[in-house]
């Protein structure tokens, strides 16, 4: 599969700071590639980049195997981590508004059914929740029919049924063969939408690869949780345990031997719970910190 999106040895600096050092990768056609990281890492330095927004130092992005000139200017859409919306106007001019400024466009109706806005089509957009109006605001990314999406922390702030429900969303643009790239800061959101992430830390990819091959190629145990109040460690168990706050984490290749030495220990097991290792869990190994932090 041919790349739409190659980045060679991207650097950006600003006085007394690297913010990217040095970054290439290529995003495959029609996938969805995922940026991860913790804040200042230097993902949205990285994307914005991509988008053209800011030159870099050093390095190129190519869009298929150009420079970023018109073709991709025309091809490209973007939901921005943060975007003012016109006071006074409805859902409908809205996207009537952003519609017609781009040559080429994507079928209003067929774009307000997608992106479920059919019923906010005459609310005004300072009355929207937080889940309609990044809807709308994706819908706007994709006025102009993208060959590419940019989604720069898409679900930041949005209850647990709102980001599912815009998951969805993603997964139907993706199935009209878009590509798409992420960046976020949830673990699960990445492991369900992206074909292939990069994780970042300091200007710099620390691991790429599809999310289950990264966590095959690192881990080879699952986890063992049970609450603090369940469990008073002693010298007959030994192995070693993880303090996760109001629980502890055990990690085991041998789930019916660690039952066991629980059980001798004199664990409660009634609300014991088996993880596999997780995105988070990676990230962790690799640098010692919370992927949020």
């Amino acid at each position: 599969m041919s790349a739409i999106l190659e980045v060679r040895n991207l650097i950006k600096e600003y006085p007394g700071v690297q913010a990217v050092a040095g970054v290439s990768f290529s995003v495959v056609a029609g996938t969805c590639f995922g940026l991860l990281g913790p804040n200042g890492a230097g993902k949205t330095t990285t994307v914005e980049m991509m988008e053209g927004i800011c030159r870099p130092t050093a390095g190129q992005v190519l869009y298929r195997g150009e420079g970023q000139g018109a073709q991709f200017r025309a091809e490209a859409g973007i939901q921005f981590q943060s975007t003012a919306l016109q006071d006074f106007l409805t859902v409908r001019e809205t996207l009537v508004l952003f519609h017609s400024l781009y040559p080429k466009q994507a079928d209003l109706e067929t774009l307000i059914d997608l992106c479920q806005l059919r019923d906010l089509l005459e609310r005004d957009n300072r009355k929207l929740s937080g889940g309609q109006r990044q809807r709308l605001l994706l819908a706007i990314a994709l006025v102009n029919d993208p060959s590419i999406v940019f989604l720069d922390e898409p679900t930041t702030g949005l209850d647990p049924q709102a980001r599912r429900s815009f998951w969805k969303l993603v997964q139907d643009i993706k199935a009209q063969g878009k590509t798409i790239l992420l960046t976020t800061h949830y673990m699960e959101e990445a492991y369900v939408l992206c074909d292939e992430i990069a994780i970042m830390d300091r200007g710099r990819i620390i691991a790429q690869g599809s999310p289950a091959a990264l966590l095959a190629a690192h881990f080879e145990d699952v986890i063992l949780t049970l609450p603090k109040a369940d469990f008073q460690p002693s010298a007959q168990f030994d192995a070693p345990l993880l303090d996760a706050g109001e629980l502890w984490e055990v990690s085991t290749r041998d789930i019916p031997a660690a039952l066991r030495g629980l059980e001798s220990a004199g664990a409660s097991l009634r609300n014991l719970r088996i993880r596999e290792r997780t995105l988070e869990d990676l990230f962790l190994e690799l640098t010692g910190r919370e992927l949020r932090a």
